[in-house]
């Protein structure tokens, strides 16, 4: 699963990586994020999607226009009564994810990008808590080269009942990041990790025209043996509360202090 990552980069930086007009990003987040090295479900994060002209229906040609949002990590199926169905809506199974009522929709036509520096992941080792439970140490897990990792997600726009039509938080943006089997390296830490978008293929990704499963399908891929990098960091990171660049330093594995995951 990927249940925690970081995400620091501007607005503008985000921009130029994913080729948007800096003048959208100005309408669509009026207050940028602050740097966050510990993204924790339901935060409001960074995504990219493709979206019409307001007021306009997409034409096939020209499916819409690229934009920075601000959505809350955990999705909201639109048919659901209580949104906090989403604090557990975090991950989706790109195994399952075209089957399941909670999502089919948004992987057909709403799929986005989710910016992030890396993810945190937690390695089961051989110590014991006071419970008798296996001790976890934390790893962050980045491109070696230092670049953007896109994450493949889908969204949702739900529609708050108890809201007027004229209240403008009527409707909540929510997310989902989607993930697969590790391999390689990654996979000795944890069994899941994201799906990756590579540059190429953000349009065919964020182009909101239903496709087959199969095809999209083929966007995603794990990625390649040694792009990633993994280390240990400090087990500050358990606790949502710490946010901080010390975050993501890497700690020699012998001098971290384990304690029990969040």
């Amino acid at each position: 699963m990927c249940g925690r990552y970081a995400s620091s980069r501007r607005p503008e930086d985000l921009a130029e990586e994913f080729e948007i007009d800096e003048a959208s990003v100005k309408e669509t987040v009026a207050e940028p994020l602050a740097p966050d090295f510990n993204v924790a479900p339901t935060k409001e994060v960074y995504a990219v999607v493709t979206r019409p002209p307001a007021g306009e229906r997409p034409a096939e040609e020209a499916p819409g226009d690229r934009q920075l949002r601000v959505l809350r990590w955990g999705l909201v199926p639109f048919w659901a009564k209580d949104p906090a169905i989403g604090n557990r809506m975090i991950n989706a199974r790109m195994e399952t994810v075209h089957e399941k009522p909670a999502f089919k929709q948004a992987f057909a036509k709403r799929r986005c990008l989710l910016p992030a520096d890396g993810y945190f992941e937690w390695y089961a080792t051989e110590q014991r808590t006071k419970a008798g439970k296996p001790l976890k140490q934390p790893f962050f897990i980045r491109p070696e080269d230092g670049s953007v990792l896109a994450m493949a997600g889908l969204y949702e726009i739900w529609r708050d009942p108890t809201r007027d039509d004229d209240d403008p938080q009527r409707f909540r943006w929510t997310c989902t990041v989607l993930t697969t089997s590790a391999e390689d390296e990654v996979g000795r830490i944890h069994d899941r990790m994201p799906l990756l978008v590579e540059k190429e293929r953000y349009a065919a990704w964020l182009d909101p025209t239903p496709q087959e499963p199969e095809a999209l399908r083929r966007l995603l891929v794990p990625a390649a043996p040694g792009r990633l990098e993994a280390f240990p960091v400090s087990t500050q990171v358990n606790n949502v509360r710490n946010n901080g660049p010390e975050l993501v330093e890497p700690i020699p594995l012998e001098e971290t202090p384990l304690e029990d995951t969040p």
